[in-house]
């Protein structure tokens, strides 16, 4: 390839992906199926625009190579332990089960052989973790039942495409006319065997001796080696690159250089990977969905409807998801992943299976992928948002407390442990229920309840009448001035101390007669700036009376724009007032003030200049 028509290639697939994966993407069809559709367009059998399919598909296999390798590196065997029963429960039932049965069919009802049957099942087994993972992440489902159980299933999909991978040989030449090979597989084991042993005792020390150099480049280079080596070793065995980039990067998995490698091998990784992507789409032969239609969409749907049934009782079973938990993780793994894409390019490259059934299952697993985003949606919509059991509001025994906390967030606690430590009694309230139940885990408050501060029956149980001080620490604005309106009209002798949000919220505050609102980054912003004027090297005093300078100054000011709050024009006129009187106010004495001058009230709390805070 000479280097006109090889400059000339590199812009077309750039061109290509710049603009298909962007397009899918936003319509949240994932950046796969973007790259997929992009070789389709320029590939042979549309556009023509790329001619050396072969060529671009021998560069673009390194991607999977780099891809294998960062899998490896993330299945450190703590985080399998940990998720072992996820994991090895229903992701190994899942592989097995969709396996035999897919296997079976192509073997009684497409004819295949049976080693053919066994890698062609095996490979539709597997999900897309591309697609899976971005579906949850965009949902925000990754931490539900469902989700942690796909992503459990996922990873162990992961695992099995490494046998798989290396299988297909093995069955090549076990379908020759000799038999099966024993040489090649002893072969195989004892190049394994080598990785591990020699990777365990040598990788690490090459590394650390790397580590010393502390050049970025000299670091990347060695990983690649590690990875080009690893992959190289396992070719001459006669296995697959990709085998030898897994061990390697399981054999880095617990280093304590792996997070570098790792940083290191992600942008080569991104562009060899959607090469890769592309270049299937260049192979893909689309003209098959127009002359065996009917055959497409049959194998289309018997594929997520297959993989559908089987994962349906496995969520519920072994899982122990409810109904609508385990349809959700039916629908989101029921279509085919793009380690099939790699496993099936063997199989046809090994001869296991024909150029068109080649071609067939690709193309089923490229419109299986499409389509599941669709299907996600429709069935979010259709199954709604999971319907939340109402709490009944906790009843409360209370004996005379001083002080009622409503709030029990960061805040909140804070107040009640010096309160509790003081042996003063109080009675917390708190309308998360989560929250309630986090405390509770903890330690046995028996005087924090749930509850909606602002209604007032509850006020009433918590024996608000007898109170001394209300510590109104509720995060959220509304619900504050909801529940301070409601103390101020219920109980008007009873002080209140608010947690403010903002200048906004101070002012409205003192709407409804607060007299000290006390904003949530006040004293830590103050402890910030005093902390940054004495490693700029001011003298402790002197930043200390620049601080207090500050907060007294605005204390003065946020006294003035109250008046005039609801002035748009006036505030800002009152702000540039403002700062020019501060910096005449710091120039006109470089002296700190007497320490008791520093410390004279001065009525509101103040905060900083910003007037969003």
């Amino acid at each position: 390839m000479d280097s006109h028509h090889f400059l000339e290639t590199a812009l077309v697939f750039l061109v290509a992906t710049v603009i298909a994966v962007p397009l899918t993407k936003r319509f949240k069809l994932g950046s796969v199926l973007g790259y997929l559709l992009a070789g389709i367009i320029i590939g042979p059998q549309e556009l023509g625009l790329v001619s050396d399919t072969s060529g671009v598909a021998t560069i673009s296999e390194f991607g999977v190579v780099l891809m294998l390798f960062v899998i490896g590196l993330e299945l450190s065997p703590q985080r399998l332990w940990v998720m072992r029963r996820q994991v090895f429960g229903t992701g190994l039932l899942q592989v097995l089960a969709t396996s035999l049965v897919i296997g079976a069919a192509c073997y009684w009802l497409l004819g295949l052989t049976d080693k053919a049957a066994v890698i062609v099942g095996g490979s539709l087994a597997l999900s897309s973790t591309a697609f899976g993972l971005q579906i949850l992440a965009e949902r925000k489902e990754a931490g539900t039942p469902y989700g942690r159980q796909a992503f459990a299933i996922l990873l162990f999909q992961d695992l099995a495409a490494i046998p798989l991978i290396a299988a297909v040989p093995l069955l090549a030449s076990a379908s020759g006319k000799h038999g099966f090979d024993l040489t090649a597989v002893l072969r195989t084991v004892g190049a394994i065997i080598a990785v591990m042993v020699g990777g365990r005792y040598l990788l690490r020390p090459v590394f650390r001796f790397v580590a010393k150099a502390d050049t970025v480049e000299v670091s990347t280079a060695t990983a690649l080696l590690v990875v080009m080596g690893t992959a190289w070793l396992m070719e001459q065995v006669g296995m697959s690159a990709t085998l030898g980039a897994f061990l390697a990067g399981v054999l880095l998995a617990d280093s304590e250089y792996r997070h570098e490698l790792e940083s290191h091998l992600e942008p080569f990784k991104g562009l060899l990977l959607g090469l890769f992507f592309i270049s299937v789409g260049m192979s893909m032969d689309v003209t098959l969905l127009l002359r065996q239609p009917l055959t497409v969409v049959l194998l289309v749907a018997g594929l997520l409807l297959v993989k559908g049934a089987l994962l349906w009782p496995l969520g519920r079973v072994v899982g122990r998801l409810d109904p609508r938990d385990a349809l959700r993780l039916a629908v989101l793994l029921a279509c085919g992943g793009e380690f099939a894409f790699v496993v099936l390019k063997l199989a046809r490259e090994q001869n296991l299976i024909t150029g068109e059934q080649h071609g067939l299952q690709v193309l089923a697993i490229t419109l299986s992928m499409a389509l599941t985003p669709l299907l996600v949606a429709l069935c979010g919509r259709v199954l709604g948002a999971k319907p939340k059991k109402a709490r009944e509001f906790d009843t409360i025994v209370a004996d005379s407390p001083r002080v009622i906390i409503a709030g029990y967030g960061r805040m909140g606690q804070i107040v009640a442990r010096v309160l509790r430590a003081h042996g003063i009694s109080f009675v917390a309230l708190d309308h998360s229920v989560e929250q309630i139940d986090l405390v509770q885990r903890f330690g046995t408050q028996n005087n924090i309840f749930y509850g909606d501060p602002a209604r007032p029956e509850l006020l009433r149980a918590a024996q608000a009448d007898q109170a001394d001080v209300f510590v109104l620490a509720v995060d959220d604005p509304e619900a504050s001035l909801r529940t301070a309106r409601l103390v101020r009209r219920m109980y008007p002798d009873l002080k209140i101390i608010a947690r403010a949000r903002n200048r906004q919220h101070v002012w409205r505050l003192m709407d409804l007669g607060v007299e000290m609102p006390v904003r949530e980054t006040l004293y830590s912003s103050l402890k910030m700036t005093r902390q940054t004027l004495e490693a700029l090297g001011m003298s402790a005093e002197l930043a200390a009376d620049r601080v207090e300078r500050f907060r007294r100054h605005d204390a003065e000011l946020l006294k003035r724009q109250y008046l005039v709050y609801d002035d748009d024009a006036r505030i800002k006129q009152t702000t540039r007032e403002a700062l020019a009187d501060l910096d005449q106010l710091f120039q006109a004495d470089a002296e700190p003030e007497p320490k008791s001058e520093r410390k004279r009230p001065t009525g509101v709390t103040p905060g900083d200049q910003d007037v969003t805070r």
